[in-house]
């Protein structure tokens, strides 16, 4: 023993064969970061936007310590109902949303250049209340129902419906009342004011039946198709609000000047309906042709106005409900290629949405699908696809197995590609295949597909090199209430250890990269994003005016909070 003393005097992290060891740690993490999707862009950073991505670490993890932490946390809530909550990093949203403003990485994120908003649907993007206010005030909108709704347990589940009607019952008995008279058309401003409490009463009440609350935000319990019933009644409720058409004019505008002031440049949305009311009009008809022609002369109105003043634009991906029956799919997409040949700048693809579980799988619409597209070939019309798939728990089943459908069908992004990091041939073809991921993660843990932003699985994919952007999805229903999209990238932000500030800018540009901002065959797409900034299109002038402001934004940084860490 004495020997071996006198040989060795114990462990030395300075000794070569320790240091020889961290050297190849060292190497080894860095040869894995090499395959991240936002490697390219790391190495690309310049000196000034290095700064900033440290100084937001250095905030980031301050934060953590001091507002996140058990031996800060608070009964901060505003739902009564709910025990004192314990603040960690990555805490479900709708818990976090009561705090994240007060925080220095909300002041960051909230003055981000965003790029592009590639996936949300037209119905949930304005604020509710703004949604409401504007229904008070709209001459003709009325509110009824086939029961009163009379109490409160009655109005919290019972059916209503708030629309236009040239036949509306003044004076009529308040349908809060048990004398009133079933399906009598209340003027909605009257019955307003004859709501138990106030106006910011019935407002209270309306929006929270038309979005998902705090408390069922925690209530993962209830599972997945719980809360999708919740949405759709909301979307039902909300349609022939948001789809008539001075109501609709007005909220596009309100729509992209969110966007444009929260750093969003440029839009992609899915929205179409067959409820759209044009102004005076009491019987729905065949509207989905106008309604294009509305969203067109907004769109350039919108751009040509103040407030519209550095909004790149936006387009249309067409979209359907995949619970269609074969007929009524057929329909649509007809309506689709009469709609692309009248405003072939406003259409920008076709896809299929609503709860992937509870539709129909693309696999049972491959001949509709092929159809689709040897018809939009004869006709000359390019309306690619821009499918929903993955946006599920499962594995194998029919659900997930739309990510083989929508792959093979030449999709160019996949909206979620939530079960997608399950499958590693697929990942390959995707990264081959330069297919980007829509990824939504509040809408995914608030749809309970993830607890928190801790177990979402973009980071796995953004590991594994697969490109991706974030966006908001049904943000008026979903907690956000705002068209931005600084709250799914507070998340981000704030949830993934290894994403910091230069990981988000990656995901900004990957959205401008992969934006549809003009028809390409798929040869064009897949040269114009393989070559980027290299190259001279409308993508590449984008990603450069996104970087020179993404530079001017890490200058702010450095200035602003150089001293305050």
């Amino acid at each position: 023993m004495d020997n071996l003393s006198a040989q060795q005097d114990g462990p030395n992290r300075e000794s070569p064969s320790v240091q020889n060891f961290f050297k190849k740690r060292s190497a080894l993490i860095s040869k894995e970061n090499e395959q991240r999707s936002d490697h390219e862009f790391r190495q690309s950073l310049s000196p000034i936007a290095q700064q900033a991505d440290a100084i937001v670490a250095k905030i980031r993890l301050t934060e953590h310590q001091t507002i996140w932490s058990s031996s800060t946390s608070t009964s901060s809530s505003n739902d009564p109902s709910l025990q004192s909550e314990e603040l960690y990093p990555g805490m479900i949203f709708n818990s976090a949303k009561n705090h994240m403003d007060k925080t220095k990485l909300w002041k960051i994120v909230s003055r981000m250049p965003k790029g592009a908003l590639l996936h949300c649907h037209l119905g949930a993007m304005v604020d509710l209340e703004w949604v409401f206010n504007e229904a008070i005030n709209t001459p003709g909108m009325v509110i009824w129902a086939p029961a009163a709704l009379d109490s409160e347990q009655v109005r919290e589940k019972g059916t209503l419906k708030i629309e236009f009607s040239s036949k509306s019952n003044v004076g009529a008995k308040s349908i809060w009342s048990l004398d009133y008279e079933p399906e009598s058309r209340i003027p909605l401003k009257e019955a307003v004011d004859a709501f138990p409490g106030s106006r910011r009463a019935f407002l209270d009440w309306i929006k929270e039946r038309c979005s998902i609350t705090q408390s069922e935000a925690v209530q993962h319990h209830l599972g997945v198709d719980d809360i999708w019933k919740k949405l759709q009644a909301a979307f039902v409720l909300i349609s022939p609000i948001v789809f008539y058409e001075p109501i609709t004019r007005k909220f596009l505008r309100q729509f992209w000047k969110t966007c444009n002031e929260d750093g969003v440049k440029w839009v992609e949305f899915r929205g179409m309906t067959r409820t759209f009311r044009l102004e005076g009009q009491d019987e729905l008809t065949e509207n989905r042709l106008t309604l294009t022609g509305v969203m067109h002369e907004e769109i350039e109105k919108f751009k040509a106005s103040p407030e519209g003043k550095g909004f790149w634009g936006c387009r249309l991906i067409w979209d359907c409900l995949r619970s269609f029956n074969t007929e009524d799919l057929v329909t649509d997409m007809k309506i689709a290629i009469q709609a692309k040949k009248l405003y072939p700048t406003l259409i920008s693809g076709y896809d299929l949405v609503g709860p992937e579980d509870l539709g129909r799988p693309l696999h049972d619409l491959t001949p509709e699908l092929i159809w689709f597209q040897e018809t939009c070939l004869k006709e000359g019309v390019n309306i690619p696809f821009f499918f929903h798939a993955g946006e599920c728990l499962g594995h194998g089943d029919s659900t997930d197995q739309n990510l083989y459908d929508a792959i093979l069908f030449g999709t160019r992004r996949i909206g979620h590609g939530f079960s997608l990091y399950k499958h590693p041939l697929l990942i390959d073809m995707v990264k081959e295949k330069q297919i980007m991921i829509e990824s939504c993660p509040i809408s995914n843990e608030v749809l309970r597909y993830s607890a928190s932003i801790l177990s979402h699985p973009l980071p796995a994919l953004l590991a594994r090199g697969v490109k991706a952007a974030l966006s908001n999805d049904d943000p008026a229903l979903m907690g956000q209430g705002t068209s931005g999209m600084s709250h799914d990238f507070w998340q981000a932000l704030q949830g993934w250890e290894n994403l910091g500030l230069a990981g988000l800018g990656s995901l900004a540009q990957n959205s401008i990269r992969w934006s549809a901002f003009e028809d390409q065959s798929q040869e064009q797409w897949d040269q114009d994003i393989s070559t980027a900034l290299a190259g001279s299109s409308i993508r590449a002038e984008h990603i450069q005016e996104w970087n020179n402001e993404f530079e001017k934004f890490c200058e702010w940084i450095v200035a602003e909070f150089s001293n305050a860490i």
